[in-house]
């Protein structure tokens, strides 16, 4: 109980300084109070802001470039498709029509050079064989694989020969005759070879096409036959198949007609040149070998 007065009485007495020193601070006159603001210290300013540091733009990434990548989308029903999947009697009809195809090319472009050199000769048998002062003359100025050169030589050994044992009932004019002709005749027949094959895969390669389309039909009637049922994905590869190999046929058969029909022509103007050159050569060695006109 002590204790607890003794508490009592210091907590009352710590009350009353307390209210003592805020009615001290209240009732102080005014010029004490001026006196003590003066005393304090100022304040300190509050530090200038630093000046604004303007901030540099960092330059913008450009987005990464976007690479546009080209799906290949594998066509089922394509050429290689085709090779793969068929058996070996499609394989078959595609080698045939490759071998008309490429046959056809290489005779028709030999055809034409030859063709082409026989015109040359031509040209070169009337500058030169013409100016000559005699048959034999004429045809050494010639080229050695010219045609002409082979028909005048012919005709100037005929013409040599004649009134041997084989020759004596025949008169000149049809001794020299008979070997012009042949002379020609192996010209035309030169001129002749390779144009059967055109001719033989302008008639046939449509219907080896044929066959090839009656071929896939049959796979496309079979693939249906298993389905059970008529789905464009059972009959598209077989009908696919069935349509190239005539559409191949077609484009086999059609430049092999037009070469033939083309180089047949050539061949007709080229040998009426040859022919020409041969009635020529006739008359001049019944001449006795001497220029006509002479």
């Amino acid at each position: 109980m002590k204790r607890i007065g003794r508490m009592t009485a210091i907590m009352a007495l710590a009350l009353t300084l307390g209210a003592i020193s805020i009615g001290g601070a209240l009732f102080m006159p005014p010029q004490a109070m001026a006196q003590a603001k003066k005393a304090e210290p100022p304040s300190p300013l509050p530090a200038a802001a630093p000046a604004a540091v303007p901030a540099i733009e960092a330059p913008k990434a450009e987005p990464p470039a976007v690479i546009k990548t080209t799906e290949v989308v594998e066509n089922p029903y394509g050429l290689e498709a085709l090779w793969r999947q068929g058996d070996w009697i499609s394989k078959g009809t595609l080698i045939i029509l490759a071998i008309m195809s490429v046959g056809s090319w290489y005779i028709g472009i030999v055809k034409l050079f030859e063709q082409h050199r026989l015109m040359r000769n031509a040209r070169e048998a009337d500058e030169k064989f013409w100016q000559a002062k005699s048959v034999e003359e004429g045809f050494k100025a010639l080229h050695e694989d010219s045609a002409f050169r082979f028909i005048a030589e012919k005709g100037a050994l005929a013409a040599t020969h004649h009134g041997g044992t084989l020759s004596d009932d025949m008169d000149l004019n049809a001794w020299v005759g008979m070997s012009l002709q042949r002379a020609i005749d192996v010209i035309s027949n030169r001129l002749q070879n390779g144009l059967a094959f055109l001719a033989t895969v302008g008639s046939t390669a449509p219907f080896v096409g044929l066959f090839g389309t009656v071929w896939g039909i049959y796979h496309a009637l079979t693939a249906i036959g298993i389905a059970g049922q008529a789905s464009i994905d059972k009959v598209a590869g077989p009908v696919g198949e069935a349509l190239i190999m005539t559409a191949f046929g077609l484009a086999v058969a059609v430049p092999a007609v037009l070469g033939y029909n083309w180089l047949v022509r050539r061949n007709r103007a080229a040998m009426e040149l040859v022919r020409h050159f041969g009635g020529g050569v006739h008359m001049t060695l019944l001449g006795g070998g001497r220029k006509r006109g002479a």
